[in-house]
């Protein structure tokens, strides 16, 4: 297949299965400059081999369908093109493939879990995983990472009319880890995504939520919980790309820092095209900052092309502990280690709520405490 080029100005303007249509990053690239390439292991560049493996373990809803399948599977790449250099290499690379599937109008009565465990950091795996909701089905998958691994991986979900799907995918890596993953949601007419992304664990992770309308009435919602400590680079880039009338999209990112060079990316991408006559979006992400030594990059952008909107609005914040709320809860007993701890826990909490998996949202809560009580 030949190059896909957009015709508006996003961070990801060109679309392409074939590795070669993509220059390798250099870091002066507006997509790449923030990223550390020299930690990628060589996953930009096409020196990591696929030679590493990446442990499945499946718990699925009895309504739900969950197959291993090969490259040759028509499913595979239907509903998304990469559009970096990764993505590609990610999608040239991987051997068998993930197919969930979801059939009209069924409701899953519990969540699907697909657990993917790392065994060996110092080895190069490569994944693809496909979510299909059926028209008017409804379900809730959960992406579980943990162990050691260097992996990149491509995630789409084909959310079908009047379906609704929620994602929550964990990123809870060994510290020695890096993960690139491109996770794609394409929503047919009147269809609903909520997507959660909370990311704790590994030396290096990249994470590209992105949203494409087929069909008036979509409407995304995209949250994410990242905590960052010394050395870690936790990056977060969304796009939300309206190309049809009516559709709705927010954005609501969330994120503690601390130690040294604990960095930090987010980079929201919204562009409302000329066709998309009343779009409602609104992106927002907020960065607290628990101590020196720390770095954000945080890029709210905007491309609207329509001059009739619903609603079109972003927000970005970065700062330190509010020393007004430490003090308050102080002056009434409580210590100042147990004063942060509820700031900052208050702070995150407004995400983490939002996450209907009991066992899953217990579990984040614990790690923020965990990491706090470092």
């Amino acid at each position: 297949m030949g190059v896909e080029v957009k015709p508006v100005s996003t961070l990801s303007e060109r679309a392409s299965y074939d590795v070669a249509d993509f220059a390798v990053p250099t870091g002066r690239e507006e997509e790449w400059r923030f990223t550390p390439l020299r930690r990628l292991r060589g996953l930009h560049d096409g020196s990591a081999k696929a030679d590493g493996k990446i442990v499945l373990e499946v718990d699925a809803a009895p309504e739900v369908t969950v197959e291993t399948v090969g490259r040759d599977d028509a499913r595979v790449g239907s509903g998304y093109v990469p559009t970096d250099r990764i993505a590609a290499q990610a999608y040239s690379a991987f051997t068998t493939a993930t197919v969930v599937t979801v059939p009209r109008e069924a409701i899953a009565s519990t969540p699907t879990v697909l657990r993917l465990r790392g065994e060996d950091a110092g080895h190069a795996a490569y994944g693809h995983t496909t979510v299909i909701v059926e028209p008017f089905a409804k379900a809730t998958i959960v992406l579980d990472h943990s162990g050691s691994a260097t992996y990149a991986d491509n995630v789409e979900f084909l959310v079908g009319e009047q379906a609704k799907l929620t994602v929550v995918s964990v990123q809870d890596w060994a510290d020695d880890s890096v993960h690139v993953s491109h996770q794609h949601a394409r929503l047919a007419k009147d269809a609903t995504f909520t997507g959660f992304n909370v990311t704790l664990g590994g030396d290096l992770v990249r994470i590209r939520p992105s949203v494409s309308y087929h069909g008036q009435g979509g409407d995304a919602e995209l949250y994410g919980v990242y905590f960052v400590d010394a050395g870690q680079h936790l990056e977060h880039r969304l796009l939300a790309d309206h190309s049809v009338p009516n559709c709705k999209s927010r954005v609501d990112y969330r994120g503690a820092l601390q130690g040294e060079a604990a960095h930090a990316v987010w980079i929201g991408d919204v562009v409302i095209r000329a066709e998309a006559e009343g779009t409602d979006t609104y992106e927002l992400n907020r960065n607290l900052v628990l101590t020196d030594g720390t770095r954000v990059d945080s890029v709210p952008n905007l491309e609207i092309l329509t001059g009739e909107v619903a609603g079109a609005g972003h927000a970005s914040a970065s700062g330190r502990l509010d020393e007004e709320h430490l003090f308050y809860l102080q002056a009434r007993g409580i210590p100042a280690s147990d004063a942060k701890r509820m700031v900052v826990r208050g702070y995150l909490n407004q995400i983490v709520q939002r996450i209907e998996v009991d066992e899953l949202r217990e579990r984040v809560e614990a790690a923020i405490d965990a990491e706090l009580a470092r």
